[in-house]
Parts: C-alpha cells; structure tokens; sequence
C-alpha cells in the first residue's frame, strides 16, 4: 500500500488555515444587539473548528492508504492539450472588461465582456452573438440596480440608462 505523502501537505494547509480563522475570530470585538444576540464570533470559530476536524479526518484517510479517484471526464478528453488561444481570448475579455469598465461603463464593456466569451468558447453566429451581449449587459445592469440596489457604472451612457 503506497500512501500520497504530498497530500499530507493539504492536510497541513487545512490545519494552518483552520488554526488562522480561530485566531482571527478571537480578535473580532464582542458586538451584540437586540438583532443578533450572538454576534459576529459563532461562524468564523465554526469554520476553524471544521477545518480542523476535516484536516484531521483526511490525514487519517491518507495515513489508511486512502487516495482520491482519478477525475474520468464523462465527456472529455483528459489526454488533449491546453487550448491556449482559447484561454487567451478569455483573459483579454476580462482584462478589456477591467479596463473599460470605468470609462465606458458596464454595459458597453460587459457587452464587450459576454461578446468576447461566447467567441472565445465558439459561438460563430455573427447577428445574434452580439444581440445576446447586449441583452445579458443590460439585464445584469437592471438587476443589479432595481433588484439589489447596487449601481453599476454607466460610463459614457449616463443619463441615457
């Protein structure tokens, strides 16, 4: 029986980052009201504790010999390559959509943002594709701000939205 002692290793980082959420749930100050007579310390302290038992039940898991099952991929094929122009073109989209959100305003640069994904992973209707940007940009604009309150930047389109 051979055991993965790298996965010690994420046992280590769960315990470390339980230990570091407890410690950090002690500094939060004692905040009660006649809303929340518990306060804020109950979930961090909650985390912590189980992230410790889960850092100790899987290193006894791999101390057993236990080791993960190799990913299948129902419908995929796990010996292809990296489709770099792939990830590419998404990390422009999202780097174009930082960029201009500013200036332009969300629903130019997450029109921009939805338009450069959906070419990105294939889409190659030229009349619809960006039709659906536009959409998705406006409706998550809308619901941002009728249904959660939160204003995203209108940029260039101030006043007009």
């Amino acid at each position: 029986m051979t055991r993965d002692r790298a996965q010690y290793g994420v046992c280590a980082f769960l315990a470390a980052l339980g230990v570091l959420v407890l410690v950090d749930a002690t500094r939060i100050g004692h905040a009660t009201g006649s809303n929340d007579p518990i306060g804020p310390r109950p979930v961090p302290i909650g985390i912590g504790v189980l992230l410790l038992i889960v850092a100790v039940l899987y290193a006894l898991d791999v101390a057993r010999g236990g080791t993960g099952v190799e990913e299948s991929g129902e419908d995929v094929d796990l010996t292809s390559r990296i489709d770099w122009r792939t990830v590419l073109l998404l990390l422009a989209a999202f780097g174009l959509n930082a960029v201009l959100i500013e200036p332009l305003g969300w629903v130019i640069s997450g029109s921009l943002l939805f338009w450069g994904a959906a070419y990105a992973l294939g889409a190659r209707n030229h009349l619809l594709t960006p039709v659906i940007a536009v959409a998705l940009a406006l409706i998550t604009f809308y619901g941002f701000a009728i249904g959660l309150g939160v204003n995203l930047p209108a940029g260039v389109l101030q006043g007009i939205l």
